[in-house]
This record gives C-alpha cells, sequence and structure tokens, in this order.
C-alpha cells in the first residue's frame, strides 16, 4: 500500500495552478517501497527500481562495422593505391586465427571481431579485388569503420537508471548486456469508480435520462497504458449512505481510488461528503479547463501505515480526459517511483482565434493539418463542450494555453501536446 500523510495535497487558496499540483505531488508523495525482480519479457512499461550497471562493454570486442577488408592503417600509401595480400577471411561469430602481419588484409563481415593489429576497415565496394591481393584507393581515415569495445556502453557504467520507464529499447539493451531479470517496483493498484443515477453499463437498456458510462472505459485504458493496475468496481449510485463504505471498501489493497463525477456543488454530487467522511479531502479545484472540479484527498485503508489517495475526476469526458494526463498521470509516475519525461510542447501554427480568462490552464482540443505553404496548423473542433466525446476521437492533440495569455490570435504560434506524449 502507499503510505500517504493526511495532508500530503494541503493546499491553501480557490484554485490550485497545475504547476503547483505537480510540484506538491514531486515533493510530499513517495514511491511504493516493493520491489521484485521480472524477466525482460515482462519488464516493459515498469519503472526500474535501481541503477543498472552494465557487466561487460557494449560492443564487447572492437569489430567490423561494414563488410569489407580489415588492414593497419601504417601500410597504406597516403598518396596513391595500395596492394596488399588477402591473408584471411573471417565472419560475424569467428574470429581471427592470429594477428594481422604487415602489408596483409583480412577479408571481414560486419560484426567480425577485428583482428589483432587491424584499425581500419575498407568498405567491399571501394577495393579492387584482383584473385589474392586487395587494391586499396588512398584517402582514409585511420580507424575508419571500426566499431570499439565498450564505445556503446562501458562496463561498471549505468546503462539503465532508477526511475526509468522501460521501454522497448530499454529492454533490448538489457539483453544485450546478458540480462535475464530486471529489478523494478511493483505496479500501482487503482480502484476505478464512475459515480451517477444517469449512467449505465454498455449494453443495457436506456432509460429516457440515462447514458451510457464511457469514462470508466477510458480512464481504465490510460491506467493500463501507465503500467498500473486496474480494479473496476462500477458504478456508484447517487446515494449518500452507500457512497462512504464503497470507497473505505475501495481504499483496501489499492494505493489509488479514482472517481469520475460527483466532485462539482451541486446538491446531488455526494462525493466530497462521502470522502470526508471516511477520509480528508484536502482540496476539490485545479486551475484548469475543460476539468475544474478536481478533487483529491486521502483515505485511511485500514492500518495505520497504509493509506489510498483519492482523486475525484469531473464526469465529462474530455473532461476526465484532460485532469487524467494532467493531474492523475503525474501521481501514478510519482507513485510508481517513475521519472515522468518533460513534456515538451511541439510549436505549430493556430488556424483558429480564441479567447480565455486568465489564471487558469487551458486545453483546446486540436487536429493537425499541413497548410498550403507547408507549416503545420492547428484547428480546433468544431465544438468544445466538456462531454464531446468526438472532441477527443477527432482530434491529435492539446493546444496548451498559459495561465497568463487571454488571446490566440489566428496564425499565432501556439504549444502543441499529442496524445501519445500525454498518456505514455
Amino acid at each position: 500500500m502507499a503510505q500517504l500523510s493526511d495532508d500530503c495535497f494541503a493546499f491553501s487558496g480557490p484554485l490550485l495552478p497545475v504547476d503547483q499540483l505537480e510540484r506538491i505531488i514531486h515533493e510530499r508523495i513517495a514511491p511504493v517501497a516493493e520491489v521484485e525482480r521480472v524477466r525482460l519479457a515482462e519488464a516493459r512499461g515498469r519503472t526500474l527500481a535501481r541503477d543498472i550497471e552494465a557487466p561487460i562493454d557494449l560492443p564487447p570486442f572492437d569489430n567490423s562495422a561494414v563488410d569489407g577488408y580489415a588492414v593497419r592503417h601504417a601500410d597504406l600509401n597516403a598518396q596513391a593505391d595500395t596492394a596488399v595480400a588477402i591473408a584471411e577471411r573471417i565472419t560475424a561469430g569467428r574470429a581471427s586465427a592470429g594477428p594481422l602481419l604487415a602489408g596483409t588484409a583480412i577479408r571481414i563481415f560486419t560484426g567480425a571481431p577485428m583482428p589483432d593489429g587491424a584499425d581500419t576497415v575498407f568498405m567491399q565496394e571501394d577495393v579492387q579485388v584482383d584473385g589474392d591481393t586487395a587494391i586499396l584507393p588512398p584517402g582514409l581515415k585511420p580507424g575508419a569503420n571500426r566499431r570499439l569495445a565498450g564505445e556503446d556502453v562501458q562496463a561498471g557504467s549505468v546503462a539503465l537508471p532508477a526511475g526509468r520507464r522501460l521501454s522497448v529499447a530499454d529492454v533490448a539493451l538489457a539483453a544485450a548486456l546478458g540480462l535475464t531479470e530486471l529489478p523494478v517496483r511493483r505496479r500501482i493498484r487503482v480502484a476505478l469508480f464512475s459515480t451517477g443515477d444517469e449512467l449505465a453499463e454498455p449494453g443495457e437498456a436506456l432509460s429516457r435520462a440515462q447514458l451510457y458510462d464511457a469514462n470508466r472505459t477510458l480512464l481504465s485504458g490510460l491506467i493500463e497504458a501507465l503500467g498500473a493496475e486496474v480494479t473496476d468496481l462500477g458504478i456508484l449510485r447517487d446515494d449518500p449512505a452507500s457512497l462512504a463504505p464503497a470507497l473505505k471498501r475501495a481504499a483496501e489493497g489499492h494505493d489509488v481510488v479514482l472517481t469520475s463525477g460527483g466532485v462539482s456543488a451541486g446538491e446531488a454530487d455526494h462525493v466530497r461528503d462521502a470522502v470526508e467522511a471516511v477520509g480528508r479531502l484536502v482540496f476539490w479545484r485545479v486551475a484548469i479547463k475543460p476539468g475544474r472540479p478536481v478533487a483529491m484527498g486521502v483515505i485511511p485503508a485500514g492500518r495505520p501505515d497504509a493509506s489510498a489517495a483519492f482523486v475525484g475526476l469531473p464526469g465529462n469526458p474530455a473532461a476526465a480526459f484532460v485532469t487524467f494526463v494532467r493531474v492523475v498521470r503525474p501521481l501514478l509516475m510519482r507513485l510508481s517511483g517513475a521519472n515522468p519525461p518533460v513534456l515538451l510542447a511541439l510549436p505549430v501554427r493556430a488556424a483558429f482565434a480564441y479567447r480565455k480568462k486568465e489564471g487558469r490552464r487551458e486545453y483546446v482540443r486540436v487536429a493537425l493539418r499541413r497548410a498550403d505553404d507547408g507549416v503545420i496548423e492547428a484547428l480546433r473542433h468544431r465544438q468544445e463542450g466538456a462531454g464531446v466525446i468526438t472532441s477527443l476521437t477527432e482530434t491529435d492533440g492539446l493546444v496548451e494555453l498559459a495561465e497568463n495569455v487571454t488571446t490566440v490570435e489566428r496564425g499565432s504560434t501556439v504549444a502543441f501536446l499529442s496524445y501519445a506524449s500525454l498518456v505514455s
């Protein structure tokens, strides 16, 4: 279980800025302590618990980068062709029978170990062969087409740092170093609810006042993409008497309890009261659009040293998505011990005009296109409502507008965050 103090999200003020929220999460949340070793086939997406030092050099020996002829550079004529005898032929996986003798060359193939004494490789297409003689042109630099032992990774150096969320390439590097297992932090466990009498499960018959619940499907996919485990606990109805015990039970065995809907200030929004009945709700509004009513707090989990973070997201799907990637994502990554990658927004040209209030971070859903002049442009979705789920399916990402921005002019440069960068 996570170990959270009941004031870990403490904040004084009416609206919590996004940057301050991220700083609170980084400074006050500790990663889960449990570490396990997993096979490489199971390591992708997991968070590395310790630095991995390279047990060997990579590559482990000097080798040829091309198919060609290995020679001693000192034997070459700097001004004219050099004719040398072809003494041997070696392929990848085989070593030379002996050192390279002066005035000779060895036919060598990509990946084969460099013979002792050889320091340079001619590409085969640059060499003329006459029987057992290779004719080498002048001008090749010493060391050309040779890969040195350890030039990729040196033995004893940190090949993979702690906190890395392991990618396919990271796992491949571990394999290249001869490793079969990696130490990773255990997966974060998330209990997921939707809330509201207006929701029905997909496949059920709808009443005239209901709609199908899309948020659990959306949020489950986002959670799993971050390497966490999801327990889907269904839909909580707007019943104050049942909400509090359901949240209390969800905290048992989970690091995070995540809900959507029911955290606004309406008379039928009971989640805030339910959290405060079993734990502590620290804040419930973030300076972000869409999605201002975001609640965060802590729910005790039955033991003095165990608790679960509570996050209540808005009920509208687009708002739930935006607040997940900007609020829940950094929380899950911090709990997992991952070092979150810096979100690098790409500059694109706005194909829309926009006005916003000062003091809040706004995210505009946009699709990209290449304009006639070749510049990439961002087109604002035709409907900006927080409940418009096609504003996610028909766009490529979000334009991020900082708190101090109030106006976007058509043709101005704006900061674009792709969905791919936000959900991994």
